[in-house]
């Protein structure tokens, strides 16, 4: 057996490092610097960036808020009660630091296309960015960019991940992106009236695809930027696949990393996981909404055109449901729907998560 195989069948090195994390952000003065996640960027290409908002109005509880557009980007911002928002961008220049993220056989077509982005709120990002520039991390501006709503940093896009991590401390009213700067876009976008749609709620995680090799050096990295750690993890021997989960608390959204046991082979031989990497690269593979009454809400989706890569798995006694859909063409990421039952504690199953990442093997 490979080193990388012994390492990647063992949560010891990653369980060692959680409270050593812990301690070295006390110490640096970074511990509670960083909350909860404030909202995604996703960035599309400029003729599907519309198609891309009204695809997750008819198929999310999320909503049209506004719509702007700067030097840089135009951007729609969509919102639900209590979840990260969603700023859906497209670039104004030809410009993309993620662009070598991208360009792999079956994304190569969408040069512009992936979620970029995970920005989470911070209480001082004057002290934040101070520090971690002194730990040697890397910015994509040399400076905070400060505005009349607030100040922000975003992290270059990490070799393990493809995401950057946004940092943002609000001066004023919490959620409001569009800027003095900015040119406000009169634009009506109308949600469908459809009762299903109020059952889909906030986001509850989503989930990158990392290679093997970096699944260690992946978690570790993102527990230094942030205050969450690494909780668990479920391994799927017979898919060569396992996923792990960071928590700030277990009241808020969560991380996924899904990443292979061993490394690609082939198609074949790899399993769904680094299959997908192989074919899409490391990137966010699925964002997952937390939903009420889910067989009804699963059916109507179907009803009103939206394939899936699985019927619904799980059930009540098992503590949950979740159904995967089929990746959307204009932001190559997959919707998951996911209820928790009653008194449920966990997060995933094992058996859910089979079957899940199995399904995964069709893109």
């Amino acid at each position: 057996m490979s080193a990388e195989n012994q390492l990647n069948q063992s949560d010891k090195y990653l369980k060692e490092m959680v409270p050593l994390i812990i301690e070295e952000r006390k110490k640096t003065g970074l511990h509670d610097l960083v909350g909860g996640l404030e909202c995604v960027i996703i960035n599309t290409e400029s003729d599907r960036q519309k198609s891309a908002v009204e695809e997750l109005l008819r198929y999310t509880g999320l909503e049209f808020t506004e719509a702007y557009q700067d030097s840089d980007y135009k951007t729609y911002v969509l919102k639900t009660y209590g979840s990260a928002d969603f700023l859906i961008r497209s670039r104004r220049h030809e410009k993309n630091p993620f662009s070598t993220f991208n360009i792999f056989p079956k994304s190569g077509h969408l040069p512009n296309t992936r979620l970029e982005t995970f920005v989470f709120h911070t209480t001082d990002i004057k002290s934040y960015v101070e520090i971690q520039k002194s730990r040697g991390v890397t910015f994509l501006t040399d400076d905070i960019i400060h505005n009349d709503k607030f100040s922000f940093i975003q992290t270059t896009p990490s070799i393990y991940t493809g995401n950057s991590l946004g940092f943002i401390q609000w001066k004023d009213e919490r959620g409001k992106y569009a800027t003095a700067e900015s040119e406000i876009l009169n634009l009506q976008l109308r949600k469908p009236e459809k009762d299903y749609l109020d059952n889909i709620k906030e986001l509850d995680h989503a989930a990158t695809r990392v290679k093997s090799a970096d699944r260690d050096s992946a978690i570790i990295e993102f527990m230094k930027f942030t205050n969450y750690n690494f909780q668990f993890a479920v391994y799927v021997e017979t898919l060569n696949s396992i996923t792990s989960v960071a928590r700030l608390s277990d009241k808020d959204y969560a991380m996924v990393f899904t990443s292979g046991i061993s490394s690609y082979v082939s198609d074949e031989a790899s399993g769904p996981t680094e299959k997908f990497i192989h074919n899409y690269g490391v990137r966010v593979h699925h964002i997952a909404f937390n939903t009420d009454n889910i067989e009804y809400t699963f059916s109507a989706l179907k009803e009103d055109g939206l394939d899936f890569l699985s019927e619904l798995v799980g059930s009540p006694d098992e503590g949950l449901k979740q159904a995967f859909s089929v990746a959307s063409k204009n932001t190559i990421l997959v919707n998951e729907y996911i209820h928790r039952y009653g008194d449920f504690d966990g997060f995933f199953t094992k058996s859910n998560v089979t079957l899940l990442t199995e399904a995964t093997s069709k893109q």
